[in-house]
Formats: structure tokens, sequence, C-alpha cells
């Protein structure tokens, strides 16, 4: 049984840093696309940033140059290094893996089928 645990989450001010993990188990997760997504009360759940089975990585241009995905060695954990956050950053936070590919083909959220619970994310001054 798939099961993704997502940590990190804090209350920081403007320009601080956060990094984000998600825990995986119960699948092989490196051969898989994850991805960071977000939602702030009231919007839509929307893509942060995806790194695939071969380590290629991309970003949502909100967060480019900003975030950095990546995943440790045994490739269990996946990270989301936050820098220069901003009031705008302010949502949960999801990790969700496309159990369909080891590439990353889709920014949609119906597209990931394993879901961690979140994470709250606040930058306020």
């Amino acid at each position: 049984q798939v099961h993704l645990v997502d940590s990190g989450g804090d209350s920081v001010q403007p320009g601080g840093s956060l990094r984000l993990s998600c825990t995986m188990s119960g699948i092989p997760y490196k051969h898989y696309c994850v991805g960071w997504f977000r939602q702030a009360p009231g919007k839509e759940r929307e893509a942060v940033a995806q790194i695939d089975a071969d380590d290629d990585t991309r970003y949502a241009d909100s967060v480019q140059g900003r975030f950095t995905i990546s995943r440790d060695g045994a490739a269990s954990t996946r990270y989301l290094q936050m820098n220069s956050l901003k009031p705008e950053d302010t949502a949960m936070y999801y990790c969700a893996v496309d159990l369909r590919f080891s590439r990353c083909f889709s920014w949609q959220p119906s597209d990931f089928a394993a879901w961690g619970q979140g994470t709250q994310v606040t930058v306020s001054s």
C-alpha cells in the first residue's frame, strides 16, 4: 500500500526558508514522477515542482529560482527546499506520486494517484 508522509511546514517571515520532506513507502518510489503541490484557501490546487526517476526537475514559473526539489540517496524521501519565501507562498503543501510513468508528463493533480496528508506553510510578518 502506498503511503506518503509530508512534513516540515512552519510559519516564517518573508524572505525566510523552509525545507519540506515527503517520505514514501509501499511502492518502488524511485521509479515514478513525484510532485509537490500547494493549495491556498479558496484556490485550486496547483503544481509547484516535480522530479522524475532520472532526477530531471521542473518548476512552476512562480517558484522558479527560489524552490528546489530533490531526493535523498536512498530515494525514499523527496525534499522541497524553499528560499526567499513570499506571503503568496502561504498554502498547504502536498507531495504526490504519478503511478503511471517514470517521467513527469502532467501538472494536473488528477493524474497523481497517491498523496501525502499535507503540511502547512505560512509566510507572514
